[in-house]
């Protein structure tokens, strides 16, 4: 334990450094999960402001490359959109460019019975 607490600050005492370890490995597993959230997040914002400086909003671009059958994921997205914005250009204007949904606002007759 107390080679575990090396390089902590306050006494080496066994109690307090088994205590200062546990808490530590702690924080860890549960920070291990957080930066993946948080890299989920930046990625997101990255690519939702590159898709705005075309004219297109995050959700409305994720669901034309959806629609494309483009399967790329999003930390290469964000890459993409930072390292080569020539090629993101030419993803959000594929995306602009594709005709609206058809979207009936008229139930089925059968669906109210």
């Amino acid at each position: 334990v107390l080679e575990l607490a090396k390089g902590f600050r306050g006494k080496k005492v066994h109690r307090i450094a088994r205590d200062r370890v546990a808490k530590a490995l702690e924080h860890s597993y549960r920070d291990r999960r957080r930066k993946k959230r948080d890299f989920h997040k930046l990625w997101i914002t990255r690519i939702g402001a590159a898709a705005r400086l075309h004219g297109l909003g995050y959700s409305e671009f994720m669901h034309g490359l959806n629609r494309q059958k483009v399967e790329l994921n999003r930390q290469l997205l964000a890459n993409m959109a930072i390292l080569d914005p020539d090629s993101f250009k030419s993803l959000a204007d594929s995306v602009s460019s594709l005709p609206p949904l058809k979207v009936s606002l008229l139930m089925p007759f059968f669906l109210f019975f």
